[in-house]
């Protein structure tokens, strides 16, 4: 042979034959693989004499043998050696049944090469399918014929489709019968291949397969989906399927009734109308029983989907001009059989009914016009026949149901669509709704009225005005309507989308005159009185503010809103101000969208809102109302929120040109671009500005902190040094503050470099500066803490050495208690700088890293630390363990919980609420390490459920809650004593403990009964 001349010059003929001679004679007891290796290749006359041995196993054990030196050789062989190989293994197959396994291997093996020559494929399957029974053999051997067969599919389909049905027949023959999962998976994968590459099929016999029940390790849903994929794969199966299907479905087995219906909507995807013609009515009976009659949900939407898609293929099929059309048969018996129940007085089987039949309706386009056009004058006529409010919602939100079905389908001819003949009749219901006392009812009315308005020209003018006019009566109505408020303002906002001139034609001067007659209220001192009006007038500005035509309209209103309330009399109070910021803020949100809206609003809002603040900045003798609130940390704070917003998503671009304006009015004073800038006094915050004018920072820091990371700010080294001196003023924390988290949102975002290093160093020297002596030392401490955080998040080297000082400072007697609080923020997320949305700099995995680096030497200094310095350990310790993902946790749990069981006895009840927040979600995913401590933990949480805190009482008794996760022997002895120790929060002050310890309570009285 051809491979064999290469290894006889490497491998002694003697070796060899000792190899084969141990193997096959059983003195060599290992894996014939790992003989075979050794072997690689070798004469075929070493096999002789094994081969031709008269007792079965000796030459059992020399074909095995050989067939592995083929699995690992087959590429090697030549056609002439590949030819006499498979006469032999042919032959072989009419051996003792010993050979058999061994045979079939080799066969394999020689499946698979390359060299075969044509005709041998049909000649190795024809000796298997005569010569040997294969469900009478092992699991293993029935697979080697699987893999035989699948490996000529590969290879040779040509010559297999040669042998037309012999080889369907031959293959039911092998796979009869077949109940091993393993094989199973195999086998309906060559069945799917024979019908998509359109073998000759005898489908009654490949039908007669189904799932075993015992799956031996596989999933039964992999053995299910691979028989769907096969019976689905062709409609020549559908005369013996689908009569099996609808017995399935008739039968008594739930997940027979799954599996039946999941296939046939997998079916209807290749079926036609002549597969399921016969079969239509059966099919429809199943399917309308288990609607109406089931007891579970999942088979109801399984036959709801099955119900589509058979009206979907039906719909689909391509008709003749003398066939029938079965779709509008159909559909006609769907209707004949629940049409009646719509009317039916009691309305037993109304949702049933009307479930069914939007489930037809949604498969086409067609369908859903048959139907529709026959059920919606039925439900319009039932629901004037109705008084009751509760059944004229179940009503309208059928009709609602069938309205959405109407979205899916478009219509090049308006008068083509089938709601076309019933607008009046849905309007004048829906507008009877909406006035009608029922909550319930007026919702569902908005809900339809918003689907109608999405229907393209269904809505006229008169009715787009009256539908403005009730949601503008809605969006005001009083505070026991809080949901029908807020559907309104949202339905505001998706209908202002679509039809902007109607809304800024009847709504926005509506809420303009409300808005007048606010500020006439303010006037007057009544504002009290007057508040929750004003804030809904915002919130519909806001809400309808979805379309850059509106936008330019309810902008302008807003900001002149504000201004009006600086001048005169107005008694503006600072939750006024907050809620003209915060509809601020919804409209930056909504301009978002849009980049022409979101520059918009950034050209037009932060001009205005900065001038005001500049203004109520500016020494006067006499402070108007207004000034001294827009000054307050409040309203800053909503004015921050509103400025970030509208920068957040502006483009580089534009974004320049924004920060050539601001920057400089903040270094340089430059009021230029500001609106009505004859300002009293300049504005210079950074130099000897009045405190009110520092405080101002904080609208620069939501400015530079939102920018995205390639804009580039002028002057940086000036604003960077004055950023750092303004962060140690001791004057003014707020201001202080401010710039200490300015400063620190650029670091972050500063490309690393010499600039960034120098602007570290001086950060570095500031810090040390002020944390040694004097009056500064809470600035420089805060200064420290957000510079540190900026780092952190992005990786920085010279994070480290400062959280090292950082844990230098837990022993400091005046700062210690605020460093452990530090480790809060610097493991949470910030709203207004620092933020993902602001391009901040945060790298995926920082808490964890943090968690790696520094928790171990939080441990080593809370063990080295004095007595009264430790709480502060337990505090920062706890800080971080509570922000951190739990699966990092849990890994670590068992040599951190001792320090978090200790963390409950610390007098701090910040310390006690964050410990107790990080062990409750342990109790419930690592139950075996907490009940290890499952004395100090009940004693514990008992004491804590007395807290003056009322926090951490809420806290303790949830972590009560949670220890019956625990295994039950563990807790049985102390079930007494819980339960008498939990009556005494019965009683507690406020509800919410109350409630804590009723929920509590019953699960530790349920605990080792039957059934919990």
């Amino acid at each position: 042979m051809a491979a064999a001349a290469a290894l006889e010059a490497v491998a002694p003929t003697g070796v060899l034959w000792g190899l084969v001679q141990d193997f096959v004679m059983g003195h060599q007891e290992g894996p014939a693989d790992q003989v075979a290796a050794e072997l690689q290749f070798t004469a075929f006359d070493e096999f002789r004499s094994s081969l031709e041995n008269p007792e079965p196993r000796t030459r059992a054990r020399g074909i095995q043998l050989l067939s592995q030196v083929l699995l690992q050789c087959h590429s090697l062989l030549l056609e002439k050696e590949v030819v006499h190989l498979i006469l032999f293994y042919e032959n072989r197959l009419k051996d003792h049944h010993l050979v058999i396994p061994s045979v079939l291997q080799g066969l394999r093996a020689l499946s698979l090469c390359v060299a075969l020559p044509p005709g041998l494929a049909v000649s190795v399957l024809k000796a298997i399918f005569q010569e040997v029974h294969v469900q009478s053999l092992p699991q293993v051997d029935r697979h080697t014929v699987y893999s035989i067969i699948t490996n000529f599919m590969r290879t040779r389909e040509e010559e297999l489709k040669g042998l037309g049905a012999d080889f369907t027949f031959g293959f039911i023959q092998v796979m009869d019968g077949e109940k091993d999962p393993r094989n199973l998976l195999v086998a309906f994968r060559i069945v799917h291949d024979l019908i998509s590459r359109d073998y000759s099929l005898d489908t009654q016999g490949l039908i007669t397969v189904w799932p075993p029940n015992d799956p031996h390790g596989i999933q039964r849903e992999d053995l299910i989906l691979s028989l769907r994929a096969v019976l689905a794969s062709t409609p020549r199966f559908a005369e013996f399927l689908l009569p099996l299907l609808i017995e399935k479905v008739d039968s008594e087995i739930l997940s027979a009734k799954l599996d039946s219906l999941q296939t046939l909507n997998a079916c209807c995807a290749v079926y036609g109308q002549k597969e399921l013609k016969d079969f239509l009515p059966s099919l429809w009976a199943s399917i309308r029983r288990e609607v109406f009659q089931t007891a579970s949900e999942r088979v109801e939407a399984e036959g709801l989907a099955a119900l589509n898609s058979l009206t979907a293929c039906l719909s689909r099929s391509v008709l003749r001009a003398d066939a029938e059309d079965l779709l509008d048969s159909f559909l006609s018996n769907i209707l004949q059989d629940c049409r009646h129940h719509l009317c039916e007085p009691d309305m037993k089987l109304v949702w049933p009914s009307a479930k069914l039949l939007q489930a037809a309706a949604g498969a086409s386009a067609r369908a859903c016009d048959h139907i529709t056009s026959n059920v919606l004058p039925l439900l319009l006529e039932q629901f004037h026949k109705h008084t009751q409010s509760n059944q004229r919602r179940t009503i309208l939100e059928m009709i609602l149901g069938f309205l959405k079905l109407q979205q899916k389908w478009s219509y090049e001819d308006k008068d083509e669509r089938p709601l076309s003949g019933f607008k009046d009749q849905l309007c004048s219901l829906v507008f009877m709704a909406l006035t009608d006392p029922s909550t319930q009812l007026q919702l569902v009315g908005i809900r339809t009225l918003t689907v109608l308005g999405a229907q393209p020209d269904l809505l006229s003018p008169g009715d787009l005005e009256l539908a403005v006019g009730h949601l503008y009566r809605l969006s005001f109505l009083e505070e026991d309507s809080p949901s029908c408020r807020v559907a309104a303002l949202e339905a505001s906002g998706i209908l202002a989308t679509l039809y902007p001139v109607a809304f800024s034609s009847h709504l926005v001067p509506k809420l303009a005159e409300e808005l007048c007659i606010e500020e006439s209220d303010l006037a007057r001192g009544d504002g009290p009185t007057k508040c929750s009006r004003h804030l809904r007038c915002l919130q519909a500005l806001s809400a309808i503010s979805t379309h850059p035509s509106i936008v330019k309209e309810t902008l302008p209103l807003l900001l002149q809103h504000l201004c009006h309330m600086n001048k005169g009399n107005t008694v503006a109070g600072t939750s006024e101000v907050i809620a003209v910021c915060q509809s601020l803020q919804q409209v930056a949100e909504k301009c978002q969208r849009d980049p022409e809206s979101c520059w918009y609003f950034h050209q037009t809002a932060i001009p205005c809102l900065l001038a005001l603040a500049v203004q109520a900045s500016m020494p006067e003798k006499e402070h108007s109302v207004l000034k001294k609130v827009l000054l307050e940390d409040e309203v800053l704070a909503a004015m921050v929120s509103v400025i970030g917003t509208a920068t957040t998503h502006l483009s580089p671009d534009l974004a320049a040109q924004s920060v050539a304006h601001i920057v400089p009015l903040f270094l340089d004073g430059n009021i230029s671009f500001l609106p009505e800038n004859s300002f009293p006094g300049r504005f210079q915050p950074f130099q000897d500005g009045s405190s009110g004018q520092r405080r101002l920072v904080a609208l620069l820091m939501a400015f530079v902190c939102s920018l995205p990371r390639t804009v580039e700010i002028p002057q940086l080294n000036q604003l960077m040094r004055e950023l750092l001196e303004l962060s140690c003023c001791h004057s003014c924390p707020f201001s202080s503050t401010a710039a200490a988290k300015c400063f620190a949102g650029l670091l972050n975002k500063h490309p690393a470099g010499q600039q960034l290093d120098e602007f570290l160093q001086l950060a570095v020297d500031k810090v040390e500066a002020g944390l040694s002596s004097g009056p500064c030392r809470s600035q420089a401490f805060t200064l420290l803490l957000w510079v540190t955080k900026a780092l952190v998040l992005r990786y920085h080297p010279l994070s480290s050495c400062l959280t090292d000082r950082l844990m230098g400072l837990l022993s400091d007697p005046e700062l210690g208690p605020a460093a452990a609080d530090g480790f809060s923020l610097l493991m949470s997320d910030c709203t207004d700088v620092l933020t993902r949305a602001g391009h901040a700099e945060v790298r995926i995995m920082f808490r964890q890293r943090f968690f790696t680096d520094n928790v171990p030497a939080l441990v080593r200094g809370f063990h080295a630390a004095p007595q009264d310095v430790k709480p502060n350990y337990l505090k920062g310790l706890s800080h971080v363990l509570n922000r951190l993902p739990k699966p990092v946790l849990l890994p670590e749990l068992p040599t951190l919980l001792s320090l978090l069981l200790e963390a409950l006895s610390c007098p701090d009840s910040v310390v006690q609420l964050s410990t107790l927040s990080c062990l409750q979600p342990l109790l419930l995913e690592a139950p075996q390490v907490m009940s290890l401590h499952v004395d100090t933990l009940v004693t514990k949480f008992l004491n804590l459920s007395s807290s003056p805190s009322m926090a951490v009482r809420i806290a303790a008794l949830q972590c009560m809650h949670a220890l019956t996760r625990l295994p039950t022997p563990v807790l049985l002895p102390y079930k007494p004593q819980v339960i008498r120790a939990l009556a005494r929060p019965l009683d507690d002050k406020k509800r919410l403990v109350r409630k804590e310890a009723v929920s509590a309570r019953g699960e530790w009285f349920l605990l080792g009964s039957p059934g919990s």
